[in-house]
């Protein structure tokens, strides 16, 4: 009997082509969604500090940067809008003239094939910066229902393919199906209050004016409850479910994949992107190799859709 072992795993290890052949989880391009940032003006690109590529872009610029998308082989973008105004109620957010949706309507011209989802939230969109209509302090869940649908159904209209309830408010996926029974609709069904949305908030423009989002938004320690959250909206209509963020919520992809026979999203958030990004400019580690580690830690958890700010830089590695 040889004292060495006849199980050698290492054998499938010796070279590179060896090791892309038993490859259990692989990156495509055809899973992600690039975010991007419209704001108002011509000829406008606002790079956003610590979101290294990242930009608040005028829609002329907006368009130029889904072209070069596309060329890419990108398919698909995740729109937001900083408006002109801001008011109480977040009006900007369902306006017809509203950056969104003046975004969707050049787009949907210039690019038929690219796939265009919305952000549907009012947090861009209301001077206090919460998620819904604001009383004495408070977020009011249900008069908030009806501005969520009408944010949608104005983004339809505008040409968009599907879209992405964000807020966080009980019934809005429901309030939304009603509205709208053949769109997509891909609720960020397990959102949780996060310290990695810092980098998101300064580009965005959406940082609370008071107070913060944890009345609405989930509590970190809890998975039980996320996978409440995603069995509810389910029921109400939703055709896919997210979880945000993705890196630090490995576990409830995980969960979320188990226990649901629907599509997966992550949104592989700003924080997530801008400390690799901070990193990699001191020479602590090699961005692509910690990117692409990143990225494929989130598809092996279980997600088949990835929000992610390196879509375009994975282009280009790809």
């Amino acid at each position: 009997m040889s004292a060495f072992p006849v199980t050698r795993l290492r054998r499938l290890r010796r070279t590179d082509a060896l090791r892309s052949l038993v490859r259990e989880t692989r990156l495509e391009l055809d899973d992600f969604v690039m975010p991007l940032f419209a704001c108002p003006g011509e000829g406008i690109v606002r790079p956003v500090d610590g979101l290294d590529g990242i930009a608040q872009r005028s829609v002329d610029e907006l368009v130029r940067e889904a072209g070069e998308l596309g060329s890419l082989g990108v398919k698909a973008v995740l729109l937001f809008g900083i408006p002109e105004e801001k008011d109480d109620e977040g009006s900007g957010a369902w306006a017809d003239d509203g950056i969104v949706q003046r975004a969707l309507r050049a787009l949907r011209a210039e690019y038929p094939g690219l796939v265009l989802v919305t952000d549907v939230c009012l947090c861009e969109y209301t001077a206090h910066g919460h998620c819904g209509v604001l009383r004495d302090g408070e977020v009011q869940n249900d008069e908030t229902l009806d501005l969520l649908a009408r944010t949608a159904v104005s983004h339809v209209e505008s040409g968009a393919d599907a879209v992405a309830p964000s807020d966080m408010m009980d019934g809005r996926v429901a309030a939304i199906r009603e509205v709208l029974p053949e769109t997509p609709l891909i609720s960020y069904a397990a959102k949780y209050a996060s310290a990695f949305y810092g980098p998101f908030r300064e580009v965005a423009e959406s940082t609370p004016a008071e107070g913060d989002r944890r009345g609405y938004q989930m509590d970190p320690a809890n998975v039980r409850e996320a996978l409440r959250e995603c069995e509810l909206d389910l029921a109400e209509g939703a055709d896919v479910l997210m979880v945000k963020p993705a890196l630090p919520y490995l576990d409830v992809i995980r969960a979320v994949r188990e226990r649901f026979d629907c599509p997966v999203a992550a949104y592989n958030v700003s924080g997530e992107y801008a400390m690799v990004k901070a990193a990699a400019a001191r020479g602590y580690l090699d961005e692509q190799q910690a990117a692409l580690e990143s990225l494929t830690a989130i598809k092996r958890a279980g997600a088949d859709i990835v929000f992610s700010y390196w879509t375009k830089e994975l282009a280009r590695w790809l």
